[in-house]
């Protein structure tokens, strides 16, 4: 399982996201407010779902001024209403407002992310069925969003085009047909000595006969298949592959989809088609 508060990414977004945001100087709170003041701020949710980003904003925070403090009260993955705190935090008021905007960018959009996931996992409950997020992401900070997918219960697929291989139907199409690909994927593999697992994306049943013929697939993706189809392919390919369900999914469809007996549902939705949770950083006065 990765590691996301530690990683590499984690530390480069925060660090190239407060340059971007900083850059010589927060002159306004600079010009504002005199040295040596003690403060305390509080975040308030201001939305109904599931919460994200509190580990990565104590990161921030500790990233702008190791002495900022910050006291969580509600940790990652908690279902939240309207009016609950999230955490204090407390220090050089300059400190706190150099990390805010920061802080809530991501704990806003990862929050959404969460709570949308988190829906489809409900909808999904009682089924063998799992959801996964895609590489629809926002450049440069996918680390987040699927950090945010798997706070909200989902699974991580594919984090970028080095991790696993799959062939999809522009590659097919390039290659000349399925065979074609699948021969030219498996010989590139050994000779590389690489040991990535294998997803193919198949629109029919016919386009599944070959995959099974060609076999040694991990997985094959069924695309835009009606949920008749659907229950065919899976009967069809019984323990030979894994199967996930891609293509227009919808909250709507997503239990029906699982109910086929697919092992998993991509949902690029879950990061390009979210609703950011309003959260707010208040100054606490005495």
């Amino acid at each position: 399982m990765i590691d996301f508060l530690n990683h590499l990414e984690t530390h480069r977004i925060i660090r190239e996201a407060l340059f971007e945001d900083i850059g010589p100087g927060d002159y306004t709170s600079l010009s504002t407010i005199p040295t040596g003041q003690f403060s305390r701020a509080q975040c308030l949710i201001k939305d109904d779902g599931i919460l994200a980003g509190v580990a990565f904003a104590e990161k921030v925070f500790e990233t702008v001024d190791p002495h900022l403090k910050m006291e969580v009260v509600l940790p990652d993955g908690t279902t939240v209403v309207k009016g609950d705190v999230a955490f204090f935090v407390e220090g050089d008021p300059r400190s706190i407002l150099q990390a805010e905007r920061l802080v809530l960018n991501v704990m806003q959009r990862m929050s959404g992310i969460a709570t949308y996931t988190r829906n489809v996992v409900d909808l999904l409950k009682n089924t063998s069925c799992r959801v996964l997020d895609t590489r629809k992401t926002t450049p440069l900070i996918r680390h987040l969003e699927k950090w945010a997918v798997f706070i909200g219960g989902g699974v991580n697929h594919r984090f970028g085009l080095y991790d696993m291989i799959m062939i999809k139907d522009n590659h097919i199409d390039y290659a000349g047909g399925i065979t074609a690909a699948l021969t030219a994927c498996k010989s590139y593999l050994k000779k590389e000595q690489l040991t990535l697992k294998i997803e193919v994306e198949t629109r029919n049943l016919e386009e599944i006969r070959e995959v099974l013929n060609v076999g040694g697939i991990d997985r094959i993706m069924l695309d835009n298949m009606s949920l008749e189809m659907m229950r065919k392919a899976v009967d069809m390919i019984g323990n030979q592959a894994e199967t996930e369900a891609s293509g227009g999914i919808t909250l709507e469809r997503v239990r029906a989809i699982a109910e086929t007996g697919v092992d998993f549902i991509s949902m690029g939705a879950l990061t390009h088609s979210i609703k950011s949770l309003d959260i707010s950083l208040k100054a606490l006065t005495r």
